[in-house]
């Protein structure tokens, strides 16, 4: 058919692939970080307090001290590349393109902060991709991660006159694939180590209590993560979370409290591992590798190690591929 002179261009239609991860601050700066919190902690899926009670100490409190003491955690970690979950996201996507080839195109995006999902689904669909699967890299469901990625999405799919369509990438807590990723990429790590571990610690990010009894699966898919990961390792695996604010009661052990407990056990060389994490960020980097580390070796500790996320390794790569592909069957021939 041949179309009027006047109508506008129609890109060729194309399948996508967003990757999202949580987010991060444009630059390890208090400016920068006040406006990250604003954002992140004014999500009702992150602190679920009615607004009217929680934005004014949100705006009157916190944003006036946490900044300063946040941004230099973040001065801890950041590189010359910028925000670590920024460009560990980045070069996954970028892999992710080469291995699933031409006929998928891999973008990435963030929760809170930039590029946002919103930003890179428009350009999405300017590119021509009528068919989007959303991809955040949580392992394990939860409200707070997850659930608020697809929100951020379908509140910029509402503005559309002309929407692609969508699906949804499912937790993967317990697909073998990922299990046999984190199994390789501990034997690995633990093999270059100058020292033998004597257990390994699944360190989580933490949720408060009441998620769990609210319906949250985020509880019970950590917990079943540990569980194949103890069949399928050889050295012992404990499991604890981590990254607790505010005072309500938060899931249970915490990282900190649970390495002094092993110490106290007779763990004196230990790694630690954070299987809900895809790729390497704050809660990681620098309070894992940096401040556990602290607390394990002046409980009595001797050896502490922390073996990075999968971040675009290719265990990672081949991961996703094996996920994505799945999701994409019908829209694409590609091999799950």
């Amino acid at each position: 058919m041949t179309l009027p002179p006047n109508h506008p261009a129609i890109p060729t239609p194309k399948v996508g692939v967003l990757l999202i991860n949580l987010g991060t601050p444009d630059a390890p700066d208090a400016g920068s970080v006040r406006r990250y919190l604003g954002e992140f902690l004014s999500d009702r899926r992150v602190v679920e307090l009615p607004p009217i009670l929680w934005q004014p100490i949100l705006r009157g409190i916190i944003l006036t001290t946490r900044p300063k003491k946040s941004a230099h955690a973040y001065q801890q970690v950041w590189t010359d590349q910028g925000s670590p979950l920024a460009f560990h996201t980045r070069d996954t996507a970028l892999a992710l393109q080469q291995a699933m080839g031409p006929g998928v195109t891999v973008d990435w995006a963030m929760r809170y902060g930039n590029p946002s999902i919103a930003s890179r689904l428009s350009a999405m669909k300017k590119a021509g991709c009528d068919r989007i699967l959303l991809a955040p890299l949580y392992p394990q469901y939860s409200g707070a991660t997850t659930a608020t990625a697809n929100d951020a999405a379908f509140a910029a799919l509402k503005a559309m006159r002309w929407q692609p369509a969508i699906r949804t990438l499912p937790p993967y807590h317990d697909d073998s694939a990922y299990i046999a990723a984190l199994k390789t990429a501990i034997d690995a790590h633990v093999a270059a180590l100058d020292f033998t571990p004597d257990a390994i610690l699944a360190s989580f990010h933490g949720m408060p209590e009441r998620t769990l009894h609210l319906g949250d699966p985020y509880h019970c898919q950590s917990v079943k993560t540990v569980r194949l990961l103890r069949e399928a390792l050889t050295l012992p695996v404990h499991m604890s979370f981590q990254s607790r604010f505010g005072r309500a009661k938060w899931l249970e052990p915490e990282t900190e409290a649970t390495l002094a407990e092993l110490v106290r056990d007779g763990v004196r060389n230990i790694a630690v591992v954070t299987p809900g994490f895809s790729a390497d960020c704050l809660e990681t980097l620098e309070e894992i590798a940096l401040r556990a580390k602290e607390a394990f070796l002046s409980a009595g500790g001797e050896k502490f190690a922390y073996l990075p996320c999968l971040n675009a390794s290719p265990d990672a790569i081949t991961l996703y591929q094996r996920l994505i592909g799945r999701e994409l069957s019908g829209w694409i021939d590609q091999p799950a």
